[in-house]
């Protein structure tokens, strides 16, 4: 079972590459993130109908890793969001979800639309 953490962007005009450097597979967060043996992975995901919409959906083994490694990495995970700031002009956490089963817990995401970055 994994645990996932869902992310709305609203994206400044003429910052939509930035932002998908930062916060795709290759960006900033996930490089944090990586240092944690119990994160899975994140998605990147744009709105079709609004180009300034973005999800991110992180993946973690557990709730209590999640929190367990924010704290243990708040300075760094303030850092990278004061930074990211100038790139939106919102952003609000949608929901945190469980219950995904099967080997690969993202597989369910998959199913309906493909990453921004290609993973």
């Amino acid at each position: 079972m994994a645990y996932v953490i869902i992310w709305e962007f609203r994206v400044r005009s003429g910052m939509q590459k930035r932002f998908e450097e930062a916060y795709g597979s290759h960006g900033q967060w996930v490089g944090l993130f990586e240092q944690d043996p119990a994160y899975i992975r994140t998605d990147l995901i744009q709105d079709v109908r609004e180009a300034s919409r973005y999800l991110t959906l992180d993946f973690w083994a557990s709730e209590a890793a999640y929190e367990a490694f924010r704290e243990s990495r708040k300075d760094e995970y303030k850092g990278i969001d004061a930074g990211c700031e100038q790139m939106t002009e919102a952003e609000r956490e949608v929901g945190r979800f469980s219950g995904f089963h099967g080997d690969d817990p993202a597989a369910v995401w998959r199913r309906g639309y493909a990453p921004l970055d290609g993973a």
